[in-house]
C-alpha cells in the first residue's frame, strides 16, 4: 500500500523519530501528534519542507485525537510510560489513549494501525506495566483487528534511556549492579569442595533490539498485507543476563567499572526508597519485570517474518557508547618519534 500521510502519537520520542524520519525518507507526508509541538519541532529537517508537521494534542482529548487521524492512511501509536507520575498513570497511557486513538482512528476509515507495546505483555503479569500493555492491546483490536502489534525487547540506540544510563553510571560509580535470584547460595566445586557462588545464572536476560529494526518492522507493517491484524516479537540477534549487559557496558565504556551481584531483596528495598524521585531509578513494579525474562518466546512470529535480520548490540554500541570513555574527545594521538 502507498502511503501519502500517516499520524505517529509520540512521534517526538526515541523510537517515534526513527519512524518519522524513516516515513519522510518514503516521501509520506507524517503529522506528528506530541504534547509540546514546539520541543518536537528538531523533527522537522529530517523531511522536506513541511513534510513533517508536529500538531499537539491530548490524548484525552477526543475532538483532537479525531483532528489528528482525519485523513490518516495509517496511524501508529508509540505512547507509554515507564513509571506513573500524577495523571499519567498505566491505565491512562497504555490502556484508555490506545483505545481512544484506535476507536476514533476506524471512525474516521483508518484500517492500518500500528500499536507499539512490549516483550513481556501479559494480562496475568504481576506487574502492572506488563498487565496494561496487553490491555492496550486488547482495546486496540476490538476497534482496528487488522491492527498490527510490535513487542520489542529493550530498545537501544543512540539516544536509549538502557545503555546510556548504566554508561553513565559508570562515571559516577565504582560498581554496576546486576540482580539476582539464585545467587548468594552454598555449593560444591568440581572436586567436591563447599563455595558460594554470589552470581548465580547472572540474573535476568534480555534480548536487546536495535532502534533501527523497530523502525523497519514499523514500516512493513503499514506496508505489507500480509503482515495485517498480527502480534509481533522484536527481540535481537542474541540473549544476554543482566550480568553479560553490565560486561558489555564496561568494555565499551573502557572503565574498571566492576560488576557485582545483589540479590533481588535489595533492588525491592531501593525500589521502595526511589519509587519517590522526580525521574525514579527503579521502581517496585520495574523490579516485578526483572524477576521474568525479556526475551522472545517463540510462540509468535519475529524478525524473520517480517523479513529483517537485526542488528547486533556490538555493531551499534561503539558508535554511541564511546562519549563515556575516560578523556573522551580529549586524547592527543602523536606520531612516534
Amino acid at each position: 500500500m502507498a502511503l501519502r500521510l500517516v499520524t505517529v502519537f509520540g512521534g517526538s520520542g526515541f523510537i517515534g523519530r526513527q519512524i518519522v524520519q524513516r516515513l519522510a525518507s518514503e516521501g509520506v507526508r507524517v503529522r506528528v501528534a506530541v504534547r509540546d509541538p514546539i520541543k518536537a519541532a528538531f523533527l522537522k529537517p529530517l523531511g522536506d519542507l513541511g513534510q513533517i508537521a508536529p500538531m499537539k494534542v491530548n490524548v484525552n482529548d477526543e475532538a483532537a485525537v479525531a483532528r489528528a487521524v482525519e485523513g490518516a492512511d495509517a496511524v501508529v501509536n508509540l505512547i507509554g510510560i515507564l513509571y506513573e507520575s500524577g495523571r499519567r498513570t498505566f491505565q491512562a497511557m497504555h490502556v484508555d489513549a490506545p483505545e481512544r486513538i484506535a476507536r476514533l482512528s476506524a471512525a474516521a476509515g483508518v484500517t492500518r494501525f500500528v500499536q507499539m507495546s512490549a516483550l513481556g505483555a501479559d494480562e496475568t503479569s504481576a506487574a502492572k506495566y506488563a498487565r496494561t500493555k496487553a490491555q492496550g492491546e486488547a482495546a486496540v483490536r476490538r476497534h482496528i483487528p487488522s491492527a498490527s502489534v510490535l513487542r520489542p525487547s529493550v530498545v537501544f540506540g543512540q539516544h536509549d534511556a538502557f545503555f546510556n544510563m548504566f554508561g553513565a553510571m559508570t562515571r559516577l560509580s565504582p560498581v554496576l549492579p546486576y540482580y539476582v535470584k539464585d545467587g548468594f547460595r552454598m555449593t560444591r566445586d568440581a572436586e567436591g569442595n563447599r563455595a558460594i557462588d554470589l552470581g548465580g545464572s547472572g540474573g535476568p536476560r534480555f534480548q536487546p533490539v536495535y532502534v533501527g529494526d523497530v523502525a523497519e518492522a514499523a514500516m512493513a507493517c503499514m506496508t505489507r498485507e500480509d503482515l495485517q491484524g498480527q502480534t509481533f516479537e522484536l527481540g535481537g540477534p542474541r540473549a544476554y543476563t543482566m550480568r553479560e549487559i553490565m560486561e558489555l557496558v564496561v568494555e565499551q565504556a573502557e572503565r574498571h567499572t566492576r560488576v557485582v551481584p545483589v540479590p533481588f531483596w535489595v533492588a525491592k528495598v531501593q525500589a521502595s526508597v526511589l519509587q519517590f524521585m522526580p525521574k525514579p531509578l527503579i521502581t517496585p513494579d520495574q523490579v516485578k519485570l526483572l524477576e521474568t525474562d525479556n526475551i522472545v518466546s517463540g510462540a509468535l512470529p519475529g524478525f524473520e517474518a517480517l523479513g529483517i535480520e537485526p542488528t547486533a548490540a556490538e555493531a551499534v554500541l561503539p558508535t554511541y557508547m564511546t562519549r563515556f570513555r575516560p578523556h573522551h574527545r580529549n586524547v592527543i594521538l602523536r606520531a612516534p618519534q
